[in-house]
């Protein structure tokens, strides 16, 4: 099939070695004239938004218009807007694929989702995009790999991207945890609640005594909305949400204008 857009970057919150990167790198080629990748050297998941104010950011060149940053997920869309790609911005930021879906309220947390927000920010049209599993050491890659291509192309809307949903919002992709061809329709979904039930700290000593502390994340399966991202993966179908930065709650703010007045 013929290219949709002249340029897209690439980015994720998983790392330049990531499988799911590798998996999004293949699908861009059919999907690009130029495919530009800049992600993060390590690991930064859980980075949400983030930028690092108080570092300095180092670029790596891996290959042509392929480069790690020693950044989050959000550094790496900056640079590549505004720095690396700043003689021709790109059409569309594919954030991804993500190792592990980013449902309800945890997007809140994602780097992946982060990334994709940086892009709204910036005025790019951006999509981030994971792959649920139900076997850590068995994600079904085969399903985004098969699936991401025709997913992107329906949803950019080649010709009327900037006029349509990307000047208020970014979108949140979510393949569920199955074979390609096991996999349901593209369903619109809304955030809902998603499966994050809490944060723990573990605490434990180091062979010299000192203590340090781990994160950890707990998720439990919920009666979540039937609208919800959640729930379309529990029916197997790719779940896809608009998202936006205003946050406001209409019901509190109701509730606190009222209070005021009284």
């Amino acid at each position: 099939m013929d290219p949709i857009f002249d340029r897209v970057l690439l980015t994720n919150d998983d790392g330049i070695a990531a499988p799911g990167l590798a998996v999004l790198e293949q699908v861009a080629v059919s999907l690009a004239r130029e495919v530009w990748v800049v992600a993060p050297a390590h690991d930064q998941s859980g980075t949400s938004h983030s930028l690092s104010l108080h570092a300095p950011l180092r670029i790596e060149t891996l290959g042509e218009r392929r480069f790690s940053v020693q950044g989050t997920p959000a550094d790496c869309v900056v640079l590549g807007v505004r720095h690396l790609m700043r003689d021709a911005s790109p059409d569309m930021i594919l954030s991804g694929v993500n190792r592990g879906a980013n449902l309800g309220v945890e997007t809140v947390f994602s780097g992946t989702v982060g990334a994709a927000m940086t892009g709204l920010l910036l005025g790019v049209p951006s999509i981030a995009l994971s792959q649920a599993f139900e076997d850590r050491d068995a994600v079904p890659w085969p399903t985004a790999s098969a699936l991401a291509g025709p997913v992107i192309r329906r949803l950019a809307c080649p010709g009327r991207t900037r006029s349509g949903w990307s000047g208020s919002a970014c979108l949140n992709v979510n393949f569920p945890a199955c074979a390609p061809d096991a996999a349901g329709p593209l369903t619109v979904t809304r955030q809902g609640e998603g499966l994050l039930d809490g944060i723990e700290i573990l605490s434990r000593a180091d062979p010299r005594t000192l203590d340090y502390h781990w994160l950890q994340i707990s998720r439990r399966l919920r009666r979540d909305a039937a609208d919800s991202e959640a729930a379309a993966l529990d029916n197997r179908a790719i779940a896809v949400t608009p998202l936006r930065f205003e946050r406001t709650d209409d019901a509190v703010l109701e509730l606190l204008r009222e209070a005021v007045r009284a």
